[in-house]
């Protein structure tokens, strides 16, 4: 039985469609159809079925697709191993979205400029739904927000940066008290959904504090601009992409001890492509400590 069928029919079911399952191959529609139709030929059943503009699988390809995925990750694994010693092959890598433009770039140019030939594939999504898959072996490692949860046995988890909650507010107002616009300003709130919002919420209860909600959103460029709209304040973790748009906001710290959001790398520790996790691992706390580096000599 050819794999590379098993990854057509796969890839058909994943994308619901023949023609968007191509694109992601790089194979014609005809050709990844004819792929299929081999496979449902030497299994003796059809495996997908036309609805409407969309393919579903069949109730004989739902029976096989988890170990045709499986078979795929066999494969995949089997490569790997065989060449374990070598900076080659496909990272399958997770991170939450803010991730996406700020620890992502910055590690790949570093990564890439030491291993170009290093391919690497990249899933976004929620930070406990990456750790899942991590542990799942669906991904080899993920960039995440630090698990409010126990990590599994067969992962290792390890933090790259800390972003303490700030008050963000329009840039006249940089002078002010935090604790008094918290209070007295329309609050936009960072979603309680996700970590951080998670954490500015405990921060106001904790020290009494109730504003005035204007409105509450995930997404926190969205909140800073919105901020800088002149829509309201927020309370939000001290993201360095919230600095480098242009906006007119201001970075308002917390007296005395802020709370924290913690950015951390989460891998399988023993799968055969550890390696590759090792490397972006490796590049990744290259770039964030040279970072720190930077920042405590503007502080100075």
């Amino acid at each position: 039985m050819d794999i590379r069928y098993i990854q057509s029919f796969v890839a058909t079911v994943e994308c619901g469609s023949i023609a968007e399952a191509a694109r992601r191959l790089d194979l014609t529609s005809a050709a990844l159809a004819a792929r299929v139709r081999a496979l449902e030929e030497e299994l003796g059943t059809p495996l997908l079925k036309r609805s409407g503009r969309s393919v579903k699988p069949t109730a004989a390809g739902l029976n096989i697709l988890d170990s045709a995925r499986s078979m795929l990750r066999e494969e995949r694994d089997l490569r790997a191993m065989a060449i374990k010693e070598m900076p080659v092959g496909e990272l399958r890598l997770g991170t939450f979205v803010s991730a996406l433009t700020t620890v992502l770039p910055p590690v790949l140019r570093k990564l890439y400029g030491d291993h170009p030939d290093l391919s690497v594939s990249v899933v976004s999504n929620g930070s406990v739904e990456l750790c899942r898959m991590v542990a799942a072996g669906e991904l080899d490692a993920a960039v995440v927000v630090e698990p409010q949860f126990a990590i599994p046995k067969t992962c290792e988890w390890r933090p790259l940066m800390d972003e303490p909650l700030v008050v963000v507010a329009p840039v006249g107002m940089a002078g002010r008290d935090p604790h008094e616009l918290l209070r007295n300003e329309p609050f936009i709130r960072y979603d309680r959904t996700v970590w951080g919002g998670q954490l500015a919420d405990r921060y106001l209860r904790d020290h009494g504090i109730r504003p005035h909600q204007r409105l509450e959103i995930n997404g926190l460029m969205s909140i800073a601009v919105m901020v800088d709209h002149g829509l309201g304040v927020s309370l939000l973790p001290d993201w360095s992409a919230l600095w480098s748009g242009g906006l007119s906001i201001a970075r308002v710290p917390l007296p005395s001890h802020a709370p924290v959001r913690r950015i951390g790398f989460i891998w399988g520790a023993h799968r055969p492509h550890s390696h590759l996790a090792g490397l972006f691992l490796k590049h990744a706390e290259d770039v964030f400590r040279a970072r720190d580096g930077r920042r405590r000599k503007a502080r100075k």
